[in-house]
């Protein structure tokens, strides 16, 4: 089978890796890729928002399935494009892409269906959205309802701030939406609950935990994510149940009774308190990173699930996992997340070692003359399954040393709340 991924970054890398593994695959082509892409897969540089050049290069490859990456050409409509041309796709809609799209949307439909999440107000005007914020006090959260690229989120802690970040969004610093989203701060822990869904059924695909904020200790402002772990330990049985029954089975159920089925990953992004999930967010994707320690964990065909999920026939599939534990921690160039270094060589990862135990999963670069040179904030993600979470983090910081990079930072933090309760454990 010959297969496309849409996209660039670390989780696309991720996903190739897997798919390369299947003894189904024929041709693997990523649009456009990335310099670790390159190497395992036929990278063609086109736009992703130039729906009309991917179909020409699907058809010119005999492309059997589109798998799509990141969430803005699913926002955009690339699977109602593809679809009406006759190309086999996993994502979901337009419509159903709202669920990320739109914040607004998502909050909406959380309130329709007594779906547990924080309280919020959502404003197109700066009178009553100041009132609210005047009411609520801080901490407040304040949100963008359009996609913003991971900055649309802001944690207030002061009114001032908060009545900053609003009349920004107002104002149409995002170009998505002038909605703005005000929701009241909820205080725990952060869980990653990931689903693949068909018209038919849903499976649980995986658990991990995502360390958004850009300083060690979860201080400073908020990233597309500096690391995760993969399985999170929050995740009991007694949870999963309420996450499912609470959030995941009204979520898909309001879908279908929009006429929108819900088709391919769902990722919610959920706050635990008091043995309680609270849905913060959904996005229509798999999470990045959140995909590479769950691409190096999972041990079913990745083609074969992606296959029996498009013909929605998941409901006769068992997907198997690794029982270890798996880390990634990601390398951003220096100024992320605000203005950051370009163009920066990256030398030694020729040093590193590449097999089903440690990997190095590119995000932004590009390969040039044979060197390697970064092209984003967040530019490589070194990840490693191990016995213990422990062990995984040592050999990903390792790795990291390795490659020296001096325009470069990471935290070394990653998995610190995971690992401490082990070690508390063991006392």
């Amino acid at each position: 089978m010959n297969l496309a991924v849409i996209g660039s970054g670390g989780r696309e890398h991720a996903l190739c890796y897997k798919l390369q593994q299947s003894k189904k695959l024929g041709k693997l082509i990523c649009i456009p890729g990335n310099a670790g892409t390159e190497k395992i897969a036929k990278n063609i540089d086109v736009n992703i928002r130039d729906f009309e050049e991917i179909y020409k290069i699907i058809k010119k490859n005999n492309i059997d399935m589109v798998v799509i990456g990141p969430e803005e050409p699913l926002v955009n409509g690339i699977t109602d494009y593809l679809k009406k041309k006759s190309v086999r796709v996993f994502g979901p809609d337009k419509f159903a892409s709202q669920l990320e799209g739109s914040k607004a949307f998502m909050k909406n439909l959380c309130k329709k269906n007594n779906i547990p999440t924080a309280g919020y107000g959502i404003f197109n005007e700066w009178d009553e959205a100041k009132k609210f914020i005047d009411k609520i006090g801080v901490p407040i959260v304040v949100k963008a309802d359009g996609l913003a690229a991971g900055k649309g989120v802001t944690v207030c802690q002061t009114l001032g701030e908060a009545k900053i970040k609003t009349k920004e969004i107002l104002s149409g610093k995002f170009r998505s939406s002038r909605l703005v989203i005000l929701e009241e701060f909820l205080e725990g822990e952060e869980l990653s609950y990931f689903t693949i869904v068909d018209r038919n059924s849903y499976h649980f695909f995986g658990s991990a935990q995502d360390h958004k904020r850009v300083g060690e200790g979860d201080v400073g402002p908020n990233t597309g994510g500096m690391g995760a772990y993969s399985p999170a330990r929050l995740l009991t049985n007694d949870l999963e149940k309420k996450i499912k029954k609470k959030i995941i089975e009204p979520t898909l159920q309001a879908m279908k009774d929009f006429g929108h089925p819900y088709e391919g990953f769902l990722y919610a992004g959920l706050m635990i308190k008091d043995e309680e999930p609270y849905l913060i967010e959904y996005n229509i994707r798999m999470g990045d990173p959140e995909c590479q320690v769950l691409m190096m964990k999972l041990k079913t065909d990745l083609l074969e699930i992606l296959d029996y999920a498009t013909k929605n026939n998941l409901n006769d599939l068992d997907i198997q996992w690794d029982n270890n534990e798996c880390i990634t921690i990601v390398l951003c160039a220096n100024g992320y997340p605000g203005d950051y270094l370009k163009n920066k060589e990256i030398k030694n990862l020729s040093k590193i070692p590449s097999d089903r135990k440690n990997q190095i999963f590119h995000a932004g670069t590009y390969k040039k003359n044979n060197k390697i040179f970064s092209n984003g904030g967040r530019v490589l993600n070194s990840t490693c399954i191990a016995e213990t979470l422990e062990k995984a983090k040592k050999q990903s910081l390792v790795a990291l040393e390795k490659i020296n990079w001096n325009d470069g930072f990471f935290r070394k933090d990653i998995g610190w709340r995971a690992i401490k309760k082990n070690e508390d454990n063991k006392r």
